[in-house]
């Protein structure tokens, strides 16, 4: 899927409840939100967070217990915004979080839950 602008999806989840994901400019989602929301307009609180908070003590860097590499993005108040993919190597999980810092303030929002 190509994008031409990065954006944050919203979408409905498994359980019929509200989640997004974060595209970059090539159509890779870059970031998951952490959890499910009830409501849209909680969804969307989300994201204008998301958006807010790329400074780099914004993301805490985690070693899964197979040995990929992901990070979470958090809030202010230490609230799990969102979840990465895997990474194979540190290099790459960087490389991911740049591209959040970059993308995230600029992307625009798409509801596919309309």
């Amino acid at each position: 899927m190509e994008v031409k602008f990065p954006k944050y999806v919203i979408d409905f989840a498994k359980n019929g409840e509200f989640m997004w994901n974060l595209f970059a400019t090539n159509g890779q989602i870059i970031l998951t939100s952490s959890e499910q929301y009830i409501s849209r307009q909680n969804c969307l609180l989300s994201i204008d967070k998301s958006k807010k908070n790329v400074a780099d003590s914004d993301f805490q860097r985690k070693t899964a217990s197979n040995g990929q590499f992901y990070f979470l993005q958090r809030a202010d108040n230490y609230e799990d915004l969102g979840r990465s993919e895997y990474y194979n190597s540190l290099i790459t999980l960087e490389q991911g979080i740049e591209s959040v810092k970059r993308n995230a303030p600029i992307a625009n929002i798409e509801d596919k839950t309309k």
